[in-house]
């Protein structure tokens, strides 16, 4: 049996409005091989989530998912959040809450459970859109010993990433291309 490899850091990656080229370019970036998982959290439109991991699957050699209940969560994996879901995390696995449990709050919720769950190993990284979801997440995960990204002026709807930097809980401001070297040094800095 195959031993299943837990990922050295869980990075929850949030986005709305203008995000899809944001996470395609971010995916482009990043290594297949890094040891981490990605766990793309959408405000898309609920039916639309399908064809997110469809077009994400095109841009990484990394395995594109549908995160479902229970479903182990896999270094060098991408997950997408289910239409109309909640999504947490339970020792390495996911807990799918459904419906959800309104809109635009799906960043804070996931964030906050990878803070309590993965502490030092939580990553957040707020995407271009709308509205302030993710800044009382990217909080959590920083008292929790996480670390937090957004995207720089790059983005394609700066809002999101605005409200974050703005209450002080960002640790990183950087264009999408710089955030995997980024990461790699945090991972790094981790002891196994």
């Amino acid at each position: 049996m195959e031993e299943v490899v837990h990922p050295k850091l869980i990075v929850g990656i949030g986005g709305s409005a203008g995000a899809l080229n944001a996470y395609v370019d971010l995916l482009y970036a990043i290594p297949f091989n890094t040891g981490m998982a990605f766990v793309i959290i959408s405000h898309m439109n609920p039916s639309a989530h399908s064809d997110l991991a469809k077009i994400l699957s095109r841009h990484t050699k990394m395995a594109v998912n549908i995160a479902s209940d229970a479903m182990p969560i896999l270094a060098n994996h991408v997950y997408v959040i289910p239409s109309n879901a909640d999504l947490l995390i339970e020792n390495y696995t996911f807990k799918v809450i459904s419906p959800r449990s309104g809109r635009n709050k799906q960043m804070n919720i996931f964030f906050t459970s990878l803070a309590e769950e993965m502490g030092v190993r939580a990553i957040g990284i707020i995407l271009s859109g709308y509205c302030g979801d993710g800044t009382d997440g990217c909080k959590n995960i920083k008292e929790h010993g996480g670390k937090t990204f957004s995207q720089d002026m790059s983005a394609e709807i700066n809002s999101m990433p605005l409200r974050a930097q703005a209450s002080g809980c960002v640790d990183f401001v950087m264009p999408l291309a710089n955030i995997p070297a980024k990461l790699k040094s945090l991972a790094a800095a981790i002891n196994t």
